[in-house]
């Protein structure tokens, strides 16, 4: 490059190229832009991807920033399965989520399923899933995390964190367990404002930390600190930028060696206060080694990250050696990512390398089968519960399903029963003075209503059990409320595309 990039400010290229090396900023659209090709020839560490980036030929698209490249560079995504789908955002994902694997409680069938989830990811050329969740929810069921951790139990949610870490890394795609140390007892959302961890120290360790440990001796290769604070280890900042909690806790107690990725460094609770350049700057300090910006990110935010870093070594707040480990960690994790694909196609397994304690595999799957093999479904039928009177095939029935307020970690994302039934849907905020017309167009057919969290909208869901009385009630978020007795009730724990085809088996719909 002979010539500043329009928007590129003046950096002492030394670090400059440090701080290139451990940024994974996003683009909009499934084309990358000139300026971010040209920021992984000079190192860039790689991408985050989101929704926008995967609707197109998304093989071509990471063949692209392959050749771009000199080293294999990180290419990031959320594909948690259930709710929380980059890949099949618009179709809904054929994998089930957490919660009903860990109604399940089946760990063998976890591994399967997440390696289908990295088997799928590798072809597409996407190498570190920011997954799995390893927050173990609150008793009352969090809204906040909800469908996204496996249960409530700390052993349970360990071994399926286990499961899903050695499935992924199976098919050489890393492993991101997050959000460090666990979101599962909050009830703030952190994209919007900082979200703080109920109870005391004794309790985090007890309740939230067992998943972490079971992901780091299955060998995760990277974890995620929450911007999430924990007033007796983090004081008033969120763990993704307290040393008490990265160097301290995660490196020192827990002893992790691997790579720790930030979350989204745009979510409120990091920046909403001090800008995402100084949240960067501090995530550094607190020992975060690659840095996630954010979904809405632009290329002005990019430089004015990679400046602030450099600005920082400069006076002195960030010390070089702590930015150097962070890029060689990162050299490293691109290392084994590059071996694991060069071993595409050969004798030599392409995992990324099972660390101890993970799970034997179940025979479910003969080798690696991506997600639309059928092991997804196979999870979702197996999770499925019923209770009250056993429904009749249906016949003709209208399905109304309430979409709740849109979660900014799952978006909006298709879901429901449209393959299958006559679907009507009710848009937020939904509530009782809806009742007449639900009632009305159900009118002398059956009626299913499908919810994604009951006690989200419970006026709404009582007057319209009470007036029919013989509707199905189908929960496909987290089954935290008791619907009155008597009521034919489908619980799916999650909304994922299989989620829904096994309720819709259960009433005869499919």
């Amino acid at each position: 490059m002979t010539a500043l990039e329009p928007l590129e400010p003046s950096v002492d290229p030394a670090l400059a190229a440090l701080a290139d090396a451990i940024l994974i900023p996003p683009f909009p659209g499934t084309t990358a832009p000139a300026w971010f090709l040209r920021a992984l020839e000079r190192g860039l560490a790689g991408v985050t991807f989101f929704g926008s980036n995967v609707a197109g030929d998304t093989a071509a698209l990471t063949a692209a920033l392959r050749a771009a490249a000199p080293v294999e560079p990180v290419i990031a995504i959320d594909e948690e399965g259930g709710d929380v789908t980059r890949v099949a955002y618009a179709t809904g994902s054929p994998s089930p989520g957490n919660a009903a694997l860990g109604a399940v409680d089946d760990a063998a069938l976890t591994q399967s399923v997440y390696a289908a989830i990295g088997a799928d990811l590798f072809r597409l050329g996407i190498n570190v899933d920011l997954a799995p969740c390893a927050d173990v929810l609150a008793a009352d069921g969090s809204a906040v995390v909800g469908t996204r951790s496996f249960g409530p139990d700390p052993s349970l949610v360990a071994r399926h964190v286990a499961a899903a870490v050695a499935g992924l890394q199976s098919c050489g795609v890393a492993a991101c367990a997050k959000h460090f140390p666990g979101h599962g007892s909050t009830g703030d959302d952190s994209h919007l404002t900082l979200a703080t961890v109920l109870g005391t120290m004794a309790e985090v360790r007890a309740r939230d930390l067992p998943p972490f440990t079971a992901a780091i001796a299955a060998g995760s290769v990277a974890i995620m600190p929450g911007h999430l604070r924990v007033p007796e280890l983090t004081g008033s900042r969120p763990a993704s930028l307290s040393p008490a909690a990265v160097t301290g806790l995660l490196r020192g107690e827990l002893g992790f060696t691997g790579v720790v990725i930030s979350d989204a460094l745009e979510m409120k609770a990091a920046s909403g206060v001090l800008g995402i350049p100084e949240a960067a700057v501090l995530a550094l300090i607190a020992g975060v080694d690659l840095l996630c910006l954010g979904r809405d990110t632009d290329e002005a935010m990019y430089y004015a990250v990679r400046t602030a870093i450099a600005d920082a070594v400069t006076s002195g707040r960030l010390g070089g050696a702590r930015l150097e480990e962070a890029a060689a960690r990162v050299a490293s994790l691109r290392a084994r990512l590059a071996a694991a694909r060069d071993a595409q196609g050969s004798a030599a397994s392409h995992a990324l390398g099972p660390g101890p304690g993970v799970v034997a595999g179940s025979g479910v799957l003969a080798g690696h089968a991506a997600a639309g093999d059928g092991i997804g479904l196979i999870a979702a039928r197996r999770a499925l519960r019923r209770s009250g009177p056993v429904p009749p095939a249906l016949t003709d029935p209208l399905v109304v399903e309430i979409e709740p307020e849109e979660s900014i970690a799952a978006g909006r994302f298709t879901w429901g029963f449209e393959p299958w039934a006559a679907t009507a849907r009710i848009e937020p905020p939904a509530g009782p003075a809806q009742t007449p017309a639900i009632l009305a167009a159900a009118a002398r057919r059956p009626l299913v209503l499908a919810v994604r969290d009951a006690r989200s909208v419970l006026p709404l869901v009582s007057q319209v059990l009470a007036a029919r009385p013989d509707a199905v009630l189908v929960e496909m978020g987290v089954p935290a409320w008791t619907p009155p007795p008597g009521t034919a009730y489908l619980a799916t724990y999650g909304a994922s595309r299989v989620s829904a085809q096994a309720a819709a088996e259960a009433l005869g719909l499919a």
